[in-house]
């Protein structure tokens, strides 16, 4: 059996792992492992283990996941999500759909220092849920709303799955988080839209909150200066070029530390809390890095990234339509997969692909276009049916809504994500605008 037959096999085997919801780490080590094995043998493979995992997480650009990981952990015990919210609400809760558009906004605000979509909506639904039904805003929109409000976290800078996505196909971090701020910004402002058209559509669903005094919504937007300083900081210094996204990372992390115990919500227990959620949650994605470079390893072996490569290269198909049947196929995956599995497992080879294509932008500026559109579909993983993982966090705290309605309730978040990609795709310089600024 040739090299290439063992890789598509496995590939397939990986599939199938993956739909008996075997944990991706898992799935993708034990068939590199043994892929590896079959095709180069035992010694291969340990002499390959001993210097990949050395160099995979000794790699500085890494050592900024958990530091984002833990900037979000204290930003959640400061309470500065429920300061987001209430700020967002006072300015907006007073229109019809207001509150759910202040649950959009605060998503938006605390995903600019989290960078994870599940943290964002778990912690946004704990503050902005009851004032929703309390306003009698239908299941649908209420939970929708949240559900996708929550993907602004992998969107807006920083970005877990982007830092990810830079790593596997070495591009700066900084400049991709300079590309996915514009998009970030379109993608918040898309939601509220979107609200605004079902609430006009049907007025019962999203009734008018209490109007509050001039005074209040400044001194809401005062209560929120700890977020404004750490993300113009920390995001400032990276994209002008003040700190390496790691140095950011680590200041942010103090930022949000101190700003916590000055809060209150720093006691030792909530520090214990933080640095093992922290602990817990870099391990995860540690040791699914680990998974991928050996499975795709494996797949280098086989030569089914280059096979795949050659194949679309010489089908006749136009860069679009290879680029547009990659879309459908990360909605299709995201029905049995989330963000971070998605990203891990598909890269390895549809970048090759993409890479030797004749697409309008080229270099790293097609690194950046490419990054942009993989991280915006498979955000829509997050809130798309069977599993769509936001779908679920939300869904469990409002326990009187029935699944179905919030799947309803998102439908108008997912057509906006399908506007929004194809502008970036027709007009790639909203995504290259702020990279190419910066840059002079």
């Amino acid at each position: 059996m040739d090299g290439l037959t063992i890789g598509i096999i496995g590939f397939g085997v990986m599939l199938v792992l993956l739909a008996v919801r075997v944990p991706i780490g898992i799935a993708m080590l034990t068939v590199g492992v043994v892929g590896y094995v079959t095709i180069a043998g035992e010694v291969a493979l340990f002499s390959y283990l001993k210097t990949e995992t050395y160099w995979r997480f000794t790699a500085e650009t890494l050592s900024v996941v958990p530091l984002f990981i833990l900037m979000g952990q204290f930003a959640a015990k400061a309470g500065l999500s429920s300061a987001l919210f209430k700020a967002a609400n006072s300015w907006l809760g007073q229109f019809r759909g207001g509150i759910a558009m202040a649950a959009v906004g605060g998503c938006a605000g605390f995903g600019a220092i989290t960078g994870s979509s599940l943290a964002t909506a778990a912690t946004m639904g704990q503050v902005a849920l009851p004032e929703l039904r309390k306003y009698n805003y239908s299941g649908a929109l209420a939970t929708g709303s949240l559900a996708a409000g929550g993907t602004l976290g992998i969107l807006i800078p920083p970005s877990v799955v982007l830092i990810i996505y830079a790593v596997m196909v070495e591009a700066n971090v900084a400049t991709l988080f300079q590309a996915a701020f514009i998009p970030g910004v379109l993608a918040a402002l898309g939601y509220i839209l979107a609200i605004a058209i079902v609430v006009r559509i049907f007025p019962d669903a999203g009734p008018a909150g209490p109007r509050t005094t001039f005074a209040a919504k400044w001194q809401a937007i005062l209560d929120i200066w700890p977020v404004l300083v750490i993300f113009l900081l920390v995001m400032g210094g990276i994209y002008i070029g003040i700190f390496t996204p790691t140095e950011g990372a680590g200041v942010g992390a103090t930022g949000t530390f101190l700003i916590a115990v000055m809060r209150g919500g720093m006691k030792w227990k909530d520090f214990v809390d933080a640095i093992l959620g922290t602990a817990s949650t870099t391990a995860m994605i540690f040791l699914i890095l680990l998974g991928a470079s050996i499975f795709n390893a494996f797949l280098g072996f086989s030569q089914l990234p280059i096979f795949a490569a050659d194949f679309f290269q010489n089908s006749g198909l136009s860069p679009m339509v290879i680029l547009v049947g990659m879309i459908v196929l990360y909605v299709l995956l995201g029905l049995v997969m989330d963000s971070l599995s998605m990203i891990l497992l598909t890269v390895p080879i549809f970048w090759p692909i993409i890479a030797g294509l004749d697409f309008p932008v080229q270099g790293e500026d097609l690194k950046l276009w490419f990054g942009i559109i993989t991280l915006i579909v498979v955000e829509v993983g997050l809130i798309t049916p069977p599993v769509g993982l936001n779908v679920f966090v939300i869904n469990s705290m409002a326990k009187d809504v029935p699944m179905i309605e919030t799947f309803k309730g998102v439908l108008p978040f997912f057509l906006s994500d399908a506007v929004r990609v194809v502008f970036i795709i027709m007009f790639p310089t909203i995504t290259l605008v702020l990279p190419h600024l910066l840059e002079n």
